[in-house]
């Protein structure tokens, strides 16, 4: 096992490094005064300070089941585990899933990859398309596996988004040979023009679907859920008991409270796309411009543009002269299986300011 690349890489930076490299919100989007307010009223409640069940706080477990009841996912509470960040609900599955094999994307979340080798998952690569999966290549890892991680809105690190027409054939070849699906889905919130349908809503007794609350509030709170078939999330319970009995119960409080205010919530969100699809169509515009040899498509939505420079340029090798000049991005052979140097990058643009987006790029083209 190693470190990832990119916690590493955080580590590794100062405050004047401009970084491209982590999934960092922006901070200056942060619904600071109003997570106080909601903190303070909290606060009020001797409960907060107490153990706390371990699937979750019931008002927070039934306020996530409403959002996904309106969205036309029925859901109750009973369908919903409480975890502490998404990346616990993925070595939760994991663990459950222990030394199976597994059908993921390639490229896929380095962060997965890693929980899925700790727990000896064996992983087979589909690549993905700009669509979504290579159909065919997924059914036949699928027919073997029975078990698959996708992440179909706005993909990390590839920011690739499953059309309708792929989510429902994938989604026909999951209930085919009878498997599950590990739906992650950290950035679903963070469309520029439509939310997409979850593939998990088509598949609800054979999927977990993975949200969390990091890219859409705020990371510190930590606070992420599984939805999924009441008697699939029983199984979880005991690994999740094992591992902190229960997710930060202040945490659980002041979300709860926060997001009793709907209409403040879905403010927030729109104010976050809106800003995001500023810095993607910026960030886009300022490679064409100053590294036209980069290829790559604009971004839908969440937080990540990726692209290539093709054959000839090694990334990695590449990013070392970058963090000489201060300037970080992670290479794109950071999210494959064999870790082959690759000419792919995965930039991050939503926690850089537009002097630092074409600056940054000013700096990767002179190390070039």
């Amino acid at each position: 096992m190693k470190r990832s690349f990119i916690r590493e890489i955080l580590e590794a930076i100062d405050e004047e490094t401009i970084s491209f490299a982590g999934g960092l919100p922006s901070e200056k989007l942060f619904p600071a005064e109003d997570i106080k307010i909601a903190t303070l009223k909290a606060m009020e409640n001797p409960k907060i300070y107490q153990y706390g069940i371990s699937n979750g706080i019931n008002e927070l477990r039934t306020q996530i089941a409403a959002r996904y009841t309106k969205e036309g996912f029925p859901t109750t509470k009973d369908n919903v585990l409480i975890t502490t960040g998404s990346q616990q609900a993925m070595y939760i599955l994991a663990k459950y899933f222990e030394d199976k094999d597994i059908t993921i994307e390639e490229p896929s979340y380095l962060g997965a990859m890693n929980i899925f080798r700790l727990n000896h998952l064996k992983m087979e690569g589909v690549k993905l398309e700009n669509d979504g999966v290579n159909v065919e290549a997924f059914e036949n890892s699928f027919k073997n596996t029975k078990l698959t991680y996708l992440i179909p809105d706005f993909q990390n690190p590839s920011a690739t988004t499953y059309s309708d027409e792929k989510r429902e054939k994938i989604a026909d070849i999951i209930k085919k040979y009878d498997g599950i699906l590990i739906e992650d889905s950290p950035y679903g919130e963070l469309f520029f023009d439509k939310k997409n349908v979850s593939m998990s809503s088509k598949l609800p007794k054979n999927s977990f679907h993975l949200g969390s609350f990091s890219k859409t509030l705020v990371p510190s709170l930590r606070i992420g859920w599984i939805r999924a078939d009441e008697e699939l999330l029983k199984s979880l319970m005991i690994i999740k008991e094992s591992i902190d009995l229960h997710s930060c119960g202040i945490s659980q409080y002041i979300l709860t409270e926060y997001l009793k205010d709907e209409k403040k919530y879905e403010k927030h969100l729109q104010d976050i796309r809106d800003d995001y699809e500023k810095k993607a169509n910026f960030f886009s515009e300022q490679l064409n411009l100053i590294m036209p040899e980069f290829k790559h498509e604009k971004p839908k939505g969440g937080m990540f543009l990726y692209g290539t420079f093709g054959d000839g340029i090694d990334t990695f090798a590449l990013v070392q002269e970058c963090l000489k000049k201060k300037v970080v991005y992670v290479p794109g052979n950071q999210f494959y299986i064999d870790k082959i140097p690759n000419g792919e990058i995965r930039f991050n643009y939503t926690h850089s300011t537009f002097e630092q987006i074409e600056k940054g790029i000013k700096l990767i083209k002179s190390c070039l």
